[in-house]
């Protein structure tokens, strides 16, 4: 069977400008895309509309465009395709054990931590809601299996979803559609066959992976990058003030990611042009130099 032909992703969340965590996600991607002669798609994940603004997606494409970056197709939004998850919803509803849940936040709060720092649900509402209480969130029931994948960069990776991760939200109890619900949904519907992202994913994606075999859609392959953190182990993200990027002043952003990815840039590149930049980028980019690490600490 012929191969589908290379399509990728970046797809950040308008929750506030690009910083340095979030560049060196999308060259990762946007440069093993491009020098596999594929496409590179580009997705706004605002479906926590919440802590998304309008601003904030126009500041994104600005700086991708200021950077040099170039997407194929138009922007596909969360925020505009909840009839889809709906659909992938009732779907899962006929043929998954999804379940209607009563707990509160705080009545999780107390459980065991699991393989991504969030408590791992005890199964509460598993068979049965308590009596008197309402649901406030949908979940579907996992099976003591284990799920392994193997990542271009990671290497071998295996979670059991019920003793590391547990029962988990497809529909939130604000009524918004979970993450690792919308996230398949739109990597099947855009047809992405590879996935290159942060580690930070790296443990939702058994999760993703038992999404995709129960509503019958492929599965991409995945390459998770090291991630960005400070001194302290926190990984650099809006809610910690990362530095925004300056539109600008692209290349020695660009340059500093490049490093960080393992592929030894010149110094001389660091006073390129945009174009330049790009030129040495493609020529030089291979996924087999970024370091088989789930995060590195920066100054």
């Amino acid at each position: 069977m012929k191969k589908p032909p290379y399509r990728g992703r970046f797809a950040p969340s308008p929750t506030g400008p690009l910083h340095f965590g979030s560049l060196v996600a999308a060259l990762g991607s946007y440069l093993e895309a491009r020098t596999q002669w594929g496409q590179w798609l580009v997705r706004i994940e605002d479906v926590d509309a919440t802590r998304c603004r309008p601003e904030y997606e126009a500041a994104i494409l600005r700086t991708l465009d200021s950077f040099g970056f170039r997407y194929d197709h138009r922007v596909m939004r969360q925020s505009e395709r909840a009839g889809a998850y709906q659909k992938a919803l009732n779907r899962l509803f006929h043929e998954a054990p999804i379940f209607a849940c009563a707990c509160t936040r705080k009545e999780i709060g107390d459980s065991r931590v699991g393989s991504d720092g969030a408590p791992i649900y005890p199964g509460t509402c598993r068979v049965q809601m308590p009596e008197g209480k309402e649901a406030r969130a949908w979940r579907i029931r996992v099976n003591d299996h284990v799920f392994a994948f193997e990542d271009a960069i990671q290497g071998h990776i295996e979670q059991n979803l019920a003793t590391e991760v547990g029962d988990f939200v497809l529909l939130r109890a604000d009524g918004m559609f979970a993450y690792q619900l919308a996230v398949i949904v739109d990597d099947a519907e855009q047809e992405i066959t590879h996935v290159v992202r942060g580690a930070d994913l790296i443990d939702s994606t058994p999760r993703q992976i038992y999404l995709q075999e129960r509503l019958g859609v492929p599965t991409p392959q995945y390459a998770h990058l090291p991630v960005a953190v400070g001194f302290s182990g926190e990984k650099l993200s809006k809610q910690t003030l990362a530095v925004p990027l300056e539109d600008d002043k692209p290349v020695p952003a660009l340059w500093q990611a490049m490093h960080f990815l393992g592929q030894q840039p010149p110094e001389d590149l660091r006073k390129a042009s945009v174009s330049e930049f790009w030129e040495w980028a493609m020529h030089h980019w291979t996924l087999d130099k970024v370091p088989k690490i789930r995060s590195i600490i920066i100054e």
